[in-house]
């Protein structure tokens, strides 16, 4: 927060990871496009509906959570690809959880 940036972070749960994004520690200035928070809100649920996260996935538009991840290289390609989708970069997004269509 001293930093006003945006919060991202992985965490072990047993044998399963979460990933964990808020934007309200960079601040009040900060936030989420339109276009880019309906990106990311489609990305989790396909990793929902592909069974890679829970059903109790937090979509945005300030707060996003996603847990039972399998493994922690995929937690951080996932964090990863949310930070820089949060910043407006939806190319790691789009290469970590490919549209369907």
């Amino acid at each position: 927060m001293a930093h006003r940036a945006v919060f991202v972070a992985i965490e072990s749960d047993g044998l399963r990871w979460t990933v964990k994004a808020d934007t309200l520690t960079a601040g009040p200035e900060f936030s989420v496009d339109d276009t880019v928070n309906e990106e990311v809100r489609a990305a989790i649920s396909r990793l929902v509906s592909n069974h890679e996260v829970d059903l109790d996935a937090y979509m945005g538009p300030v707060y996003f959570m996603m847990h039972s991840v399998t493994s922690e290289g995929r937690a951080r390609e996932l964090a990863a690809a949310l930070h820089a989708a949060l910043h407006g970069d939806l190319e790691p997004l789009n290469r970590a959880v490919p549209s369907t269509s």
